[in-house]
């Protein structure tokens, strides 16, 4: 009975473990013509690269969940945010006063991914000496390019009751980057599946009802693929349908991400820029157009000011919000320490009066063409508290015989994290499961089950999680499937014979689920007596 290694934890191997954090594998040496602290808009080096090494999808997506799939909105309950430690100074001072208030108030984790052993030690001290709760940050070293992990990172959903990533290729030629939902997921334990489009997660805003938005840069970056093929691939891997906007002209917002003009809050509330300076402008009326449609649509549309100046995009749209923390940018040119700041504050206020409002100056990092959104990624709660969850993909249904290699596909999630995994059969459509198939399975590999002699019309699969510290969650077989056989055909000839006996007694020594015949859970002379009626009264 072998087991496989999941596809989304492979090439990706997992190196020490630190008293402060895990070690990625380096990546392949990059190449690319860039150096200093990369802007969240392709800078021109890259753009000369792009014209002779174009990016590319993956020619081999994952094929999608098999579900029930929900995307949860930003404002539902985390787990934590990812940080990248990339950057200036002044952009790590951003990323330290989110990981403070994001542990504290947010009482959340902060996952901040340090691009090497060395970075580590003075990413610890910065963030401790700021006043985060220590106890809530994890670092993970694994190689980047910058700081905009919003793009770039694990884009999260739940399949059952555990939680999945949904991967993309990254819409910039940064490979370090591409790597990290990969990594995370193998630090988390979590599956991963790949999609077959080029993108930045900053354009994409989805609430926890199935409604998602991105502009018309998705279709641009995926010229194979039409708009509805698009909106079919985010349908099929994380059950949403997704609204494409107009995208704002490159010279108003170089990134064209929707997180640039929107943000939305609630499974019908939305924040959407205003743009009070450029009334009629092709980047205002999208912006009218969007919020237009919505509010008629039942949404509860609230908008705050934005403006451009010295080619910098100024929003305050673009937000982390983590339980009941809400981080707002505020800026320090004379347009916004005059009127918007406070404008924008009220704004939010309103919108969200439940909420901790802490201001942070974003003016180091804006004109990089990015803000507080654009540096985080959120990961959501575990839906189990303290108790593992499980999934089982298959076996579902079915007809099978003994003998045969059946697989047994299944995730699984902690709150900690799973250790291991064990494998039950139930004959009776799941009233009880007394047949232990396998025990101390690797929650991340997949399972291959040598389908044993146990005849049933009512099969089930039950699929149990456990953590260090005994904790158990599960998760059977959404239907039952058959086996087909006589029971004391041990060896399948199809004649009875003392070869059964001499069969049943070997499975027997070595305690094989087909011999715990009266199904007791335990091996004892009752199951020989068993054996023995079941022998006399023959096969059907």
């Amino acid at each position: 009975m072998a087991m496989f290694a999941r596809r989304a934890l492979m090439g990706f191997g997992c190196g020490v473990l630190l008293s402060s954090g895990v070690v990625f594998a380096q990546s392949d040496p990059e190449t690319a013509p860039w150096e200093g602290h990369l802007p969240r808009n392709l800078t021109n080096a890259e753009k000369q690269l792009l014209l002779t090494q174009p990016l590319q999808a993956t020619d081999v997506p994952t094929p999608p969940p098999t579900g029930p799939v929900v995307c949860p909105g930003e404002y539902a309950d985390m787990d934590g945010v990812l940080l990248s430690w990339n950057g200036s100074s002044s952009w790590l001072t951003i990323v330290r006063e989110m990981a403070k208030n994001i542990t504290t108030i947010g009482n959340a984790k902060a996952y901040v991914v340090v691009p090497s052993s060395a970075s580590l030690t003075a990413a610890t001290n910065s963030i401790t000496s700021s006043g985060a709760n220590m106890a809530l940050v994890e670092f993970i070293v694994a190689p980047t390019n910058t700081i905009w992990i919003r793009d770039y990172g694990p884009r999260y959903a739940y399949e059952g009751d555990c939680r999945i990533i949904v991967d993309h290729t990254y819409n910039r030629p940064r490979p370090s980057d591409n790597l990290i939902p990969k990594a995370f997921g193998q630090y988390k334990g979590h599956e991963v599946y790949e999609l077959d489009l080029i993108h930045g997660g900053g354009n994409y805003h989805l609430n926890s009802a199935t409604n998602s938005f991105a502009t018309q840069l998705i279709v641009n970056e995926n010229p194979g693929k039409t708009p509805s093929q698009i909106q079919q691939i985010w349908h099929d891997y994380q059950n949403v349908n997704t609204t494409i906007t107009g995208a704002f002209p490159t010279n108003i917002d170089a990134t064209q991400h929707i997180d640039m003009w929107m943000q939305i809050i609630g499974d019908q509330k939305v924040i959407i820029n205003d743009y009070p300076l450029a009334s009629g402008q092709a980047h205002d009326v999208i912006a009218d157009q969007v919020a237009s449609d919505l509010a008629n649509a039942g949404w509860t549309v609230t908008r705050l000011p934005a403006f451009n100046s010295g080619g910098t995009h100024y929003t305050y749209a673009n937000v982390c919000i983590v339980n009941d923390l809400l981080l707002v940018p505020m800026y320090t040119i004379s347009q916004a320490t005059s009127q918007y700041n406070a404008e924008a504050l009220a704004g939010w206020q309103a919108a969200m009066p439940n909420k901790t409002i802490v201001q942070v100056n974003c003016q180091a990092i804006v004109t990089a063409a990015g803000v507080m959104h654009c540096i985080c990624m959120h990961v959501p709660k575990h839906l189990g508290g303290v108790n593992p969850t499980a999934y089982l993909k298959t076996v579902n249904d079915g007809s099978f015989v003994p003998g045969e290699s059946v697989l047994v596909d299944f995730i699984s999630d902690d709150d900690v994290g799973v250790t291991e995994i064990d494998i039950r059969l139930s004959t009776d459509g799941g009233q009880t499961f007394p047949y232990l198939l396998a025990s101390g399975v690797d929650p991340t590999t997949d399972y291959q089950w040598t389908v044993d002699r146990l005849p049933t019309a009512q099969g089930k699969l039950r699929i149990v999680a456990r953590d260090a510290v005994g904790n158990e969650g599960f998760d059977d077989s959404d239907n039952t499937f058959t086996i087909d056989g006589c029971y004391v055909d041990c060896d399948g000839n199809g004649s009875l014979n003392v070869f059964d006996y001499i069969c049943f007694g070997n499975a027997y020594a070595n305690a094989q689920p087909y011999a715990d015949c009266d199904a007791s859970g335990s091996f004892n002379v009752f199951d020989y007596i068993c054996f023995g009626n079941a022998y006399v009264a023959g096969c059907p």
